[in-house]
């Protein structure tokens, strides 16, 4: 009996970061068939991180075709302010469009049909159906990267609020602390994203870094100026999340980014830190992400299926979350 052409469909997946891009072809299993990593423009401007996102869905459409797989949609999950009614990106810091229906110029450039989507809210949905927050009906996802964000998910439902909710990267943690890409003075973003880690150690010690991940590497040998730079990470972090605890009472807070990915050496102060400042809340469980700098591309591709009905056959999903 011939194939039935619906099995072999798959998505395009693509997470592009204030860093990086990442994108795969998904199967129904939010399976990576495969996967292409390129840099991230922005500092040839906005135009430019358009045209490489449509030259990335171009090449992974052609990977699709070279196996011989029809392409069921796009999911693309960018950060900033997304308003996925309008399938708008509405503004972001790092990237620098504002007002840019982009679902549309992508199609438009690929003719693929596109869903924009918010790429830590991506990635929260991501983890609640594939990864740490199994299954958890009040939970918080952090993505600690080139920015700050959270995706929020409340009584099995995430928070969107016209694409405005999570972002906890623009919590005010230093009321007298450095200038913020959006305007403010002291956001979380200027003390704890992975930029702000390495250019506090930078200037500092006054030696170079090429990442946190440098910075996370010398905290641990002891270094008492990475030691200073990664406690006061810590500081902010754990600020800004008893915040978000006693505002929406998660079960559950897990982190994800770049940063995460120092396992113990972050979370250990930072639940130190956020038990020192709840007294009657309930005391949310702190984990790393389990599904790593794959949340967003898995998260692109889960939105991808569901836009069009195309319901992913995964069968570790088992979780309460309602859609993206």
């Amino acid at each position: 009996m011939a194939d039935n052409p619906h099995t072999r469909e798959c998505v395009l997946g693509l997470d592009v970061g204030g860093t990086g891009m990442k994108g795969a072809l998904l199967d129904r299993g939010v399976r990576p068939l495969e996967t292409v990593r390129r840099p991230t423009p922005r500092a040839d401007g906005a135009p430019a991180v358009v045209d490489a996102i449509a030259d990335t869905l171009v090449t992974l459409t052609r990977k699709a075709a070279e196996r011989g797989l029809p392409v069921h949609r796009a999911g693309v999950v960018v950060p900033g302010i997304v308003d996925d009614d309008r399938q708008t990106a509405v503004w972001s810091a790092n990237i620098g469009w504002r007002d840019l229906p982009l679902a549309a110029l992508l199609e438009e450039r690929t003719g693929l049909r596109v869903t924009l989507g918010h790429d830590v809210r991506a990635g929260g949905v991501a983890e609640c159906a594939l990864g740490a927050a199994r299954g958890v009906q009040n939970a918080l996802f952090v993505a600690i990267g080139t920015g700050i964000a959270a995706a929020l998910v409340c009584d099995g439902k995430p928070i969107r609020s016209g694409g405005y909710a999570g972002e906890l990267g623009h919590v005010v943690v230093e009321s007298e602390g450095r200038p913020c890409a959006c305007g403010s003075t002291g956001c979380l973003e200027t003390v704890a994203s992975a930029t702000a880690v390495a250019a506090a150690y930078t200037v500092r010690s006054g030696r170079t870094v090429t990442g946190a991940a440098d910075v996370a590497a010398l905290t641990a040998q002891g270094d008492a100026v990475a030691q200073a730079v990664w406690e006061r990470a810590a500081r902010g972090l754990a600020d800004a999340l008893a915040t978000a605890t006693a505002l929406l009472a998660p079960e559950l807070i897990v982190l994800g980014g770049g940063l995460a990915e120092a396992g113990r050496l972050l979370l250990d102060p930072v639940r130190a830190g956020l038990d020192e400042r709840l007294s009657f809340q309930r005391r949310p469980l702190l984990v790393r992400a389990e599904l790593g700098d794959q949340a967003g591309c898995l998260g692109a591709g889960l939105i991808a299926w569901q836009a069009g009905s195309g319901r992913p056959s995964h069968d570790r999903q088992g979780t309460g979350v309602s859609g993206p």
